[in-house]
């Protein structure tokens, strides 16, 4: 029965460490798609004036996984 509570109190405090960085991953992974879903709404949608000038747009960079790696 020792052996079986050794294992279980291993498996609780890795669960209990891996937990925050699975959620932020989830989060991270959300945020990503609720942005490429709004980049097609945007590229799909037509122009709101065809006469009037376009706003200056910034040049967009390749998209990286995370923040830290720019």
């Amino acid at each position: 029965m020792n052996t079986f509570m050794h294992y279980l109190a291993v498996a609780v405090l890795f669960a209990l460490v891996l937990l925050p960085a699975l959620v932020g991953l989830a989060r991270e992974r959300r945020i990503d798609r609720e942005l490429r879903v709004a980049a097609r709404r945007r590229e799909a949608a037509p122009p709101e004036t065809a006469g009037a000038a376009q706003p200056a747009r910034a040049a967009r960079r390749p998209y990286l996984r995370a923040w830290a790696r720019i």
